[in-house]
């Protein structure tokens, strides 16, 4: 009954040794000793090759053996510290030889603590990023918030959007601060504060792709509301929120497995393509609200849409380099040994949102001109755009200061009626109060 009647080794193994498992410093493919191999003093029957090569590393692979005893089918594994000394990627493998163990299930829990806690080293980075981004989301806020109190009476409802981002980044980078700080203390990863850091990651992925979206559509600037497109962009974000909670939760929520398969590819799906849809719809509604910008002659907003559009077009060239980079990197580390750097990959998502988020910032900020970028009815375009107007073939040129001036007043006759003009000269006036009243009939056909 005390006879050993099966062997269960646990086989710690770094990376870099994993040629050392084992018989092909043997000539042989087996990973199991043979009674040939055995024979020739490399290995013993029933446990797996492990090449014992002196010149190696303390931290070569380490071999823990568990056995069954007599007719027992159960054995239970000694608890057993096994101390590290060189950083590296570890792999632990539970391997028997013996065909009678086909079937043998094992259940229990390991633990692995680095020097300076729990997490992992492809992780353990991520911590001080996301309280560094968190402060950087706090710094913006602060600048936001005075420029905000002091126009305050000249915000429009796109500042209310941009400041509800701000604070969704915040709340978003301190959560996953505090995830990685729990995890990193005690070792676990409790399920309601991993939740709301998904979900408010979620969130503000989503928020943030609706206000790049509405803002590339003009609203506030071209249009009062999104009219018929409010469900349609509704729908579309709810879509996104849905498919990138589902996908972070797989993702963070319990254990940390650095093999997902195939389904973390069934959950990545979705997001790829919702966020393709995304980035088309807001080069299109792009394009469309510079084309009516140039009709209506907004000179001001037509180069403000400019220079967003080309910080977008950036945006996307550098995220598609990313995109092929990671897919490389991916592709040439399958096992892990590259773990120094594999915490950059989703930084530089944040770091990019983060830009952008700037960038919208810099150009929507309030001001105390707000017809510079917000909607105004009819004749307001038409104001602003005396100090940046668009040059065209079939302008004529006015001679002389006086026509100008009676021009600029006859603009603002229309605005305020208290305002009284001097008679101008015919023919220009005729011509200036022809040419505006085409204007006005194209901006209400508008």
């Amino acid at each position: 009954m005390q006879q050993k009647t099966g062997l269960l080794e646990a086989l710690i193994v770094p990376i870099k040794d994993r040629d050392k498992i084992g018989g092909s410093y043997l000539n042989s493919t087996a990973i199991c000793c043979t009674p040939e191999l055995a024979n020739s003093g490399s290995c013993k029957v029933g446990e797996v090759i492990i090449h014992d090569d002196p010149n190696s590393s303390p931290d070569g692979p380490k071999r823990l053996q568990t056995f069954f005893e007599g007719k027992n089918e159960v054995a239970e594994m000694v608890l057993q510290t096994v101390e590290i000394t060189h950083d590296g990627m570890y792999y632990l493998y539970f391997m028997f030889c013996d065909p009678e163990l086909l079937g043998t299930t094992i259940s229990g829990r390991t633990v692995w603590r680095n020097p300076d806690g729990y997490l992992p080293g492809k992780m353990a980075p991520l911590m001080p990023f996301s309280g560094f981004m968190s402060l950087a989301y706090l710094g913006l806020g602060l600048v936001w918030f005075l420029w905000f109190t002091r126009y305050w009476k000249d915000v429009i409802q796109l500042h209310f959007h941009i400041t509800a981002v701000i604070g969704l980044g915040m709340s978003e980078m301190a959560l996953w601060y505090f995830e990685y700080a729990n995890f990193n203390a005690n070792g676990s990863r409790p399920a309601a504060i991993t939740f709301w850091a998904v979900t408010f990651s979620a969130v503000k992925k989503t928020v943030s792709r609706l206000l790049l979206l509405v803002v590339s559509m003009g609203y506030g600037v071209v249009r009062p509301t999104l009219g018929a497109l409010t469900l349609k962009v509704l729908l579309l974000g709810v879509g996104y929120f849905m498919a990138s909670e589902a996908l972070g939760l797989f993702e963070n929520l319990g254990n940390i497995n650095d093999f997902y398969g195939k389904a973390r590819l069934i959950l990545v799906l979705p997001v790829a393509v919702l966020d393709a849809c995304f980035i088309v719809w807001i080069f299109s509604a792009l394009s469309q609200t510079l084309e009516k910008l140039q009709v209506r002659r907004s000179g001001a907003k037509f180069v403000l849409y400019q220079k967003f559009t080309n910080s977008l077009a950036a945006s996307v060239l550098v995220s598609i380099a990313w995109i092929g980079y990671e897919l490389y990197f991916n592709a040439t580390d399958p096992l892990g040994e590259l773990w120094r750097r594999a915490w950059i990959i989703p930084a530089f998502w944040a770091l990019l949102a983060y830009m952008l988020l700037i960038v919208v910032c810099v150009l929507w900020a309030p001001s105390p001109n707000p017809t510079r970028y917000s909607y105004s009815e009819e004749m307001g375009d038409d104001i602003e755009d005396q100090e940046t107007p668009f040059v065209s073939g079939g302008g004529v040129k006015l001679g002389g200061g006086d026509v100008a001036s009676m021009a600029m007043l006859e603009i603002r006759k229309e605005k305020k009626l208290s305002t009284t003009l001097p008679p101008p000269p015919p023919a220009a006036s005729e011509y200036y109060v022809f040419r505006l009243g085409e204007d006005l009939e194209e901006n209400k056909r508008e």
